[in-house]
């Protein structure tokens, strides 16, 4: 139990913490949550920072809480924001709430006889709380100097936008919550990303003045790419953990194409590999950059993690597919997917009929090549590939037993200047 702070601290996961909290986790097991609000139907990787150390709390014998904030989702954190959240209705709240705790299963161990995990949800006793009792029991402890001196209140309040009073009681619904999990649950620590120091620090406050108990915080950083850019941005968006909104293809192809210089700081944060093996992965990125071997690792493991070793499995092979590798087992999703941003043409089904298309009308069409001539020197050549296949012979008649997955045919010339051709009926 006394190391789960130097493991945070080495893997670059404290941000900031309270006075006293690492003697007392060295003394004894205590029991942490970390609050989510369902804005979403689904976590995305960002959420993977809070997840994964509260797994590695857990690991050191104490006792995570992962709250659902099925009541704060509902007005919205003001923290890191410049403009007011959208509302969601209830139903939108419990149903993201309920696809999010399907996700927490492989991350935390809900069955462990010693610490299991528990997952809560704040809209069970928000929901009671009568704002006559609100403002009584938790507003008088907590002063409007107090609260608009936090970064996230008095950001907010400087901006054009301003804040309302709906998110500027977010702080104390949050303090609300620790105190009752500190009441009910025992719960003496709470963790978040560090741009919840002030709403995590407000809870410490109202345990103290109305219950007279001390209680912790820890932050973990903000996770910035080494260009500056936000981690988790992609150009098509957020990068999610649900396969229906980021496919394993994709989440995995976010990972093996980090920048080198992430790279070793993402298997601190991102995976459970030890000291010594991160060392060695460090060192071989030294040595031989090309070879990327800390992001392959990186990408495997994250992807394992998420969606499980069938899931690795299809999203290697599809990787190895823009490198020549084998098409055939791959689905139309698949297919779709991994050549999602290269040329694409679309015939009609019935030039495959019969005897065929011949390939080098095929190449042309489809803009593959410029000419018949260059299609004639290219297959000469061995330059030409058919779903990854090296064509050699001018007179080869492309037809419907050559499509992958019923609906795609791959051309390929030299190493990777592919066109896709879409077959329709």
């Amino acid at each position: 139990m006394s190391g789960i702070i130097d493991e945070l601290t080495w893997r670059g996961l404290v941000h900031d913490a309270t006075d006293g909290l690492a003697a007392l986790t060295a003394r004894q097991s205590v029991t942490v949550y970390n609050g989510f609000d369902p804005t979403a139907d689904s976590l995305h990787v960002g959420h993977l920072v809070p997840l994964l150390a509260l797994a590695r709390w857990q690991r050191h014998g104490h006792t995570p809480i992962v709250l659902a904030g099925g009541g704060t989702g509902m007005i919205g954190d003001p923290s890191g924001r410049s403009a007011e959240r959208n509302l969601l209705s209830r139903a939108h709240v419990d149903a993201n709430v309920a696809a999010i705790r399907q996700q927490l299963a492989r991350f935390l161990d809900f069955d462990n006889r010693t610490n299991p995990a528990q997952l809560v949800n704040n809209a069970d006793w928000l929901g009671r709380l009568s704002a006559l009792d609100f403002l009584r029991d938790v507003g008088k402890h907590l002063t409007v100097n107090y609260m608009i001196a936090k970064d996230s209140v008095r950001s907010r309040l400087g901006s054009e936008h301003g804040i309302s009073y709906t998110e500027f009681s977010y702080m104390l619904l949050q303090a609300y919550d620790f105190q009752h999990l500190y009441q009910h649950c025992g719960c003496q620590v709470q963790t978040g990303g560090s741009d919840q120091w002030g709403n995590i620090t407000a809870g410490t406050e109202l345990i103290r003045r109305a219950l007279g108990g001390q209680a912790h915080a820890l932050v973990y950083p903000l996770i910035v790419r080494a260009d500056g850019q936000k981690f988790g941005k992609t150009a098509d968006g957020a990068v999610w953990l649900a396969p229906e909104r980021t496919s394993p293809y994709r989440f995995y192809q976010f990972w093996l194409n980090c920048d080198d210089a992430d790279a070793v700081s993402y298997l601190k944060l991102f995976t459970w590999l030890t000291r010594d093996e991160i060392a060695e992965l460090a060192q071989a990125l030294t040595d031989h950059p090309e070879q990327r071997a800390a992001q392959q690792r990186l990408a495997r493991e994250v992807t394992t993690m998420v969606h499980g070793a069938a899931a690795l499995a299809r999203a290697e092979q599809a990787s190895r597919a823009l490198f020549g590798g084998a098409l055939d087992a791959l689905a139309a999703a698949e297919i779709a997917e991994i050549f999602a941003d290269v040329p694409s043409w679309r015939m009609p089904r019935s030039r495959l009929a019969g005897d065929g298309y011949p390939v080098l009308d095929l190449l042309v069409d489809a803009g593959a090549t410029a000419s018949k001539g260059e299609a004639r020197r290219l297959l000469e050549g061995g330059g030409i590939y058919l779903n990854n296949v090296q064509q050699g012979d001018m007179r080869r008649m492309v037809t419907l037993g050559d499509l992958l997955a019923g609906a795609y045919l791959v051309l390929r010339r030299g190493r990777r200047q592919y066109t896709i051709v879409e077959v329709q009926a």
